[in-house]
């Protein structure tokens, strides 16, 4: 038992050493190639086995002959490793060099391919997860070009939105300057209306431009949804009026949601002006309101006709109106960007889909705690 003790305890000494000295080497390689630390870990290996078994052999007094064998036996099995750890290494190194520079054309705004061939376990999984960043970049970009596009877009129509305005106020006014009015009183009517316009307008940019910078602050409240579209209702209904058109409000649950109300109440009145404005005379707008799982869903339908499939997607971008036929005099296609503003900032969500003989926008709302017992 104390041979095998102490022949433990040698080649354990012997492996040891060799390990100090392979953990140096490696420290010192640290910043060179794979290639190199695989053929260090490798010499470690065998050298570890060489120290502990010619450790082992001195002490069992082997013959000359007999500790040459050993020697050549391992010398061998040492020369054999390293050759193999370089092989692999250089196969290691050649699919990180390929992976890097897939990695330096993605870094330089194209699309991340990974390279061919196989490749080790990490190697894999670091392709992976670069392809997955390099979709999410591509989509972001997109995104930004939509949303760079949407911004030209607004500036070009809200400059010609206040030019019109701006243009007959200031005729209006030197007419009236210069005694040139037959009727004053419908001049200043008129420029009445043109200063709703304007501030409506510019309401409508100050709201959006807090949406946009995250600043919007709620006051959230626990509301039936029925007061919810009755209010809105009673809103639009001149409206309506005016335009011929018919609004329908029957199927509405008196569902309770946890809602800024004077935030959600401009949400249902954007979309009704919408509907209406878009509905020809004599068509009808329907109001519904309806519980689904843990959710509320209000929708407004209108008789616009509908809306092609591929602007579906663009409905409630900043600043889109659409086709001319559906764009409004007055409008600046900031409504719809405010309504999924405030619908997101209520952890809701804004839809539109069409149907028979025209369009749904359907909001979705979480339903309070006492909502869902």
């Amino acid at each position: 038992m104390s041979d095998l003790l102490l022949i433990a305890a040698l080649a354990l000494a012997g492996a040891g050493c060799a390990g100090l000295l392979g953990a140096l080497a490696l420290r010192v390689v640290r910043h060179r190639s794979v290639a190199v630390s695989l053929a260090v870990v490798a010499a470690v290996t065998v050298t570890a086995m060489l120290a502990g078994t010619l450790a082992v052999a001195q002490a069992m007094f082997l013959s000359r002959h007999d500790l040459t064998v050993v020697t050549t036996v391992v010398a061998m099995a040492a020369v054999v490793s390293l050759a193999t750890a370089l092989l692999l290494g250089r196969w290691v190194v050649a699919r990180s060099r390929d992976l890097a520079l897939a990695a330096r054309d993605f870094g330089e705004g194209g699309a991340f391919a990974a390279p061919t061939g196989a490749s080790t376990a990490e190697l894999a999984a670091l392709s992976r997860e670069l392809a997955a960043t390099s979709a999410k970049l591509a989509a972001s970009r997109e995104r930004e070009r939509a949303l760079e596009t949407s911004r030209r877009e607004l500036v070009a129509w809200i400059s010609h939105d206040l030019r019109t305005p701006l243009a007959g106020l200031r005729a209006m006014s030197e007419a009236l300057e210069d005694g040139m009015a037959a009727d004053p009183a419908r001049y200043h009517r008129r420029i009445r209306t043109e200063v709703d316009r304007l501030n409506t307008m510019v309401t409508d940019l100050f709201e959006l431009s807090r949406i946009h910078a995250g600043a919007l602050a709620l006051s959230p409240t626990r509301i039936s949804v029925y007061d919810l579209v009755d209010d809105a209702l009673c809103g639009a209904d001149p409206l309506a009026r005016e335009h011929g058109v018919r609004l329908v409000g029957g199927r509405i649950e008196p569902v309770p949601v946890e809602v800024d109300g004077k935030e959600m109440t401009r949400v249902l009145a954007n979309l009704l002006i919408n509907a209406i404005r878009h509905t020809p005379a004599d068509g009808t707008v329907a109001v519904a309101a309806e519980r689904r799982a843990d959710h509320v869903v209000l929708s407004v339908t209108d008789g616009c006709g509908g809306i092609p499939e591929d602007d579906l997607h663009r409905v409630f971008d900043t600043g889109w109106r659409g086709s001319q036929a559906r764009t409004p005099p007055a409008g600046a296609g900031l409504g719809l960007a405010i309504v999924r503003g405030i619908v997101e900032a209520h952890a809701g969500r804004a839809d539109v889909r069409n149907v028979a003989g025209g369009c749904r926008f359907e909001v979705t709302l979480p339903l309070t705690a006492a909502g869902t017992m």
